[in-house]
């Protein structure tokens, strides 16, 4: 189980698609961020959901890179 999450090759692919789509006219999480960001104006709960969503792949990326790269070296 644990190992899907620790697949760097799935973590990018995910985040290459399900964290990016659609791509036009932007990547969906990069417009998310950009409304959080800007206040956060009538985001409802859907809003909140949609932006964990697209943004777990790259969660568990960092999470990925933080494990594998930061702490090995300590």
């Amino acid at each position: 189980m644990f190992k899907i999450i620790n697949d760097w090759k799935l973590l990018l692919l995910l985040c290459l698609t399900l964290g990016l789509a659609p791509f036009f006219p932007e990547p969906h999480v990069w417009g998310k961020i950009k409304w959080v960001l800007g206040g956060a104006q009538n985001m409802g709960l859907m809003d909140w959901f949609d932006l964990l969503f697209h943004g777990f792949p790259f969660i568990l990326l960092i999470r990925y890179v933080v494990l594998n790269l930061v702490w090995k070296k300590l």
